[in-house]
């Protein structure tokens, strides 16, 4: 008898499913297999970019791509679409972010044809003075019963600031929106009542996040109201399974209907300072009713006719600025991608920039930040001096650039105007601080955990002040015009990742999809904004795709190098071609996301 040219027609349609299913989520099959061939591009790339003419989004999570095409679609601006994108990545991975942390946003607008920045971070209890932190922190590690240390804690109210997502979602609406923000809410409310399938990635973020949470519940005043936010039937959202948040769905319908008081002065800030009063905490309603964020004008170096802009102190954008043009000494190209003396420039301009973020980078409203001395080209000029390519300079340290006055999710969307939107968002350490005020559907960031505690440092504690900041959106400008929005996010891997990508691109000629999919490195053991001494040399994480000749040359010229912990960041960017008027989107391989354009 012959076979059967259907499997289908000989089984049952639920066997066959069953078996495939079997076959998808088995390891052990899985790893008898590898990768398919490309038939175009780079083998080694995980896909050809996305290219489109009306619009395009660029987010970790293909739901929230969709959404802001649909508000594109609508009629609304690409600052519309982010402002939806980022609700919906909110809702959908609060695991990274969520309406409880800090915003950073670069706007090129063609209209004015101009760059704008925004800096959406808030401050700390400005009822707190630094004795009282110091104090407090002490007694939060003995009554947890754990060794103390002098750095403020991971989880629970002292790491809290004065979340500043809503306050940047209104000022960015008032200046470029075109719908109403109820029209840009609108998604995410739907998909907080009515549910979503978690992701892969997502799902074992929030495993490892609740694990974490439960090791640390010593230092968490409560954890009862995370729990009832997040967990289904008493375990971590599942990959498939469908995950619903209808306190977040009231929160932000109130924040729709009411606008951004509703959420600095209204009942959402009632509700937050009676839950902080209930459990001990600090911030109180003046906290936030007295915030608002600020426009900062974004700042460049010229790399190789690419005009790089980032984002001024609190945030360590400044630190892949000085780290280009320390590599404009170097020919790059020259020496080859991913080879050991490209790596070498790069790795020992990071390891100087660092030095010099760890020392200088802090709340300008609070200290004097020497911005112009640290992107100078005299600075980068001395700095480079410093750097030998046949070893690793095993006593770098921060300079004097006064002498020289002269865990986060990052997405981007553009417009059929030409607006294009650079933006990231966080609650900083994964999910954030553990605490979930009362039936608000959101976590609080933690990001006050990066203050130093140490009197007379940059960034150390003040009362009203804003920590030092991880997160930053890049853009870049060719002759004039628009050319990159792009960001990684990632912790202190974000600026040695600007610069990765910046090169593969500039100097080595890749696409934009193919500049994230290249093998990544990171460095560790710089000195810290916390009050962490440098480790030296430190260590190097290299991602499985470099050359071992490479990485063996790196440890004779004295690295350590460390297999990749999958730490290496999280990339999006879109691309402006000016003469067809035509958008390239990348996405990173590495996470959830999707590029959608139309």
């Amino acid at each position: 008898m012959p076979a059967s040219p259907s499997c289908v027609s000989r089984f049952p349609l639920l066997t066959v499913l069953a078996a495939l299913t079997s076959l998808c989520v088995g390891h052990a099959a899985a790893a008898d297999i590898g990768r398919g061939d490309r038939y175009s591009g780079n083998p080694w790339a995980s896909r050809s970019p996305v290219i489109a003419q009306h619009g395009i989004a660029a987010t970790e999570q293909p739901l929230a791509s969709q959404v802001a095409i649909d508000i594109l679609k609508k009629g609304g601006s690409a600052v519309d679409a982010a402002i939806a994108a980022n609700a919906a990545l909110g809702l959908m991975e609060p695991v990274l972010n969520g309406i409880g942390g800090d915003c950073f946003v670069i706007v090129w607008d063609p209209k004015t044809r101009k760059l704008y920045g925004y800096n959406g971070s808030g401050p700390s209890a400005k009822g707190r003075d630094l004795a009282r932190m110091q104090a407090e922190v002490k007694a939060a590690y003995a009554k947890a019963g754990v060794p103390a240390t002098d750095h403020i804690p991971a989880v629970g109210s002292l790491p809290i600031t004065v979340p500043g997502t809503v306050d940047t979602w209104f000022a960015l609406h008032e200046k470029f929106g075109k719908l109403p923000i109820a029209d840009d809410l609108a998604p995410a409310i739907g998909y907080a009542k009515d549910g979503f399938p978690i992701t892969q990635l997502v799902a074992k973020y929030f495993k490892g996040n609740f694990a974490s949470f439960e090791r640390q519940k010593g230092l968490i005043e409560e954890l009862d109201n995370a729990r009832h936010t997040y967990l289904i039937d008493g375990h971590t959202p599942n990959e498939g399974e469908v995950f619903r948040n209808p306190d977040l769905a009231r929160t932000l319908t109130m924040i729709a209907e009411g606008g951004r008081d509703a959420f600095y002065k209204g009942a959402i800030a009632h509700t937050i300072d009676a839950y902080f009063k209930r459990i001990g905490g600090d911030l109180r309603y003046d906290d936030f009713a007295n915030f608002h964020g600020e426009w900062v004008t974004p700042q460049s170096v010229n790399y190789r006719g690419v005009d790089v802009y980032e984002l001024p102190p609190n945030g360590q954008g400044f630190a892949a600025l000085e780290m280009l043009q320390i590599l404009k000494g170097f020919d790059l190209q020259k020496m080859g991608v991913g080879s050991a003396d490209a790596i070498t420039a790069m790795l020992e301009a990071k390891r100087l920039a660092y030095e010099d973020l760890a020392k200088f980078y802090a709340d300008p409203n609070f200290v004097k930040v020497p911005m112009k001395g640290l992107i100078s080209e005299g600075y980068a000029e001395q700095r480079r001096k410093q750097i030998h390519l046949d070893h690793a300079n095993p006593s770098i340290g921060p300079g004097d650039p006064r002498l020289f006055n002269g865990d986060t999710t990052y997405f981007a969307t553009a417009d059929k105007d030409g607006m294009m939107v650079s933006i990231i968002q966080s609650n900083y350490r994964g999910m954030g601080s553990g605490l979930v005020a009362d039936g608000l559907g959101f976590m609080f960031q933690d990001r006050g955990e990066l203050y130093s505690l140490k009197p007379g440092a940059a960034n150390v504690y003040a009362a009203g002040k804003r920590p030092f900041h991880t997160i930053i959106p890049g853009f870049a400008m060719k002759d004039g015009e628009p050319w990159l929005a792009f960001g990684v996010m990632g912790g202190d891997m974000q600026p040695q990742a600007h610069v990765q990508v910046l090169t593969d691109i500039i100097d080595f000629g890749m696409n934009v999809q193919d500049a994230g999919d290249a093998a990544r490195w990171r460095h560790y053991g710089n000195a810290e904004p916390t009050g962490e001494p440098s480790q030296g040399i430190g260590k190097v994480e290299m991602e499985s795709g470099f050359d071992p000749k490479v990485k063996a040359e790196l440890t004779r010229r004295g690295y350590t190098i460390e297999p990749g912990t999958g730490n290496f960041g999280g990339y999006e960017a879109i691309l402006l071609d000016p003469k067809q008027h035509v958008y390239w989107g990348a996405t990173e391989m590495r996470k959830d996301g999707e590029v959608v354009g139309y």
